[in-house]
């Protein structure tokens, strides 16, 4: 069958054949498909299915249908939408609810490197909008679930903050104003609402700019390793690295408006 290249997969490289996606395999892909298959058995249909390994060893997945943002700059309306961002939220309550009791396999392997306990649930660790998959407003999921992994419920929401709000700094480097920062914290309200957070919301001061130094750090450690895709990706470890001490500089009243 014909191999048809999908857009985006800034680390593993996919293609539809026949309707179902296939991608290269990583040590931890079994653990994830388990994960994947707990949220399939629990009625959760806003991720792709597991369904198993071809005969070169990828992994193989269900297709979502919709919209994603691909190689597009500017990124889609609907990346900035508040309705999207509520979805957001609640897809992400819905996961880390559903694997809040989730037993992985013996020989569990993560790409955190992180094994399941007490208090800690699966968290996508990207969902982000290059990820999401999008049917006209209705977010129909996310996919690449390959760094999936055990996390607190506040590293998971931390990263979708820096990238749906978006708490990152401007691109451009160009400074916020104060209509900026007002509309950042209306717009982190309206995630964590719509979450249904019921923590100290203060604490995202420190949650969020640990969260982007330790993403610059993967990227630049695979990187240094030979890694031709975080290679590339070393421009996003320095704009991680300059929103983690953006945030940092953002007033105390900021996470409690």
């Amino acid at each position: 069958m014909r191999e048809e290249l999908l857009p985006g997969g800034n680390t593993t490289g996919a293609v539809l054949i026949g309707g179902v996606v296939h991608k290269r395999a990583s040590r931890w892909t079994a653990t994830v498909h388990a994960v994947l298959r707990h949220l399939e058995d629990a009625g959760f249909d806003a991720a792709p299915r597991a369904l198993g390994f071809d005969d070169q060893g990828r992994e193989m997945l269900s297709f979502l249908p919709g919209e994603t943002i691909g190689g597009r700059e500017p990124w889609p309306g609907w990346a900035s939408a508040d309705s999207m961002l509520v979805q957001v939220g609640q897809w992400l309550r819905r996961v880390h609810d559903l694997t809040a009791g989730f037993v992985p396999p013996q020989d569990e392997c993560w790409f955190v490197g992180r094994t399941m306990g007490p208090g800690l649930v699966v968290g996508h660790q990207d969902a982000s909008p290059y990820n999401a998959v999008v049917d006209g407003d209705r977010l129909v999921g996310f996919c690449d679930w390959d760094t999936a992994g055990p996390s607190s419920r506040d590293w998971d929401l931390a990263f979708s903050a820096l990238t749906w709000v978006p708490l990152a700094s401007p691109r451009d480097g160009r400074p916020l104003s104060d209509d900026d920062v007002r509309e950042r914290a209306r717009r982190l309200r309206l995630l964590l609402d719509a979450y249904g957070y019921e923590g100290d919301r203060s604490g995202f001061a420190v949650a969020v700019p640990q969260r982007a130094r330790r993403q610059a750090d993967v990227i630049r450690h695979l990187a240094h390793a030979g890694d031709a895709a975080a290679i590339a990706l070393l421009p996003i470890a320095e704009l991680l690295e300059r929103s983690a001490t953006d945030v940092e500089a953002l007033p105390a009243a900021f996470w409690t408006r």
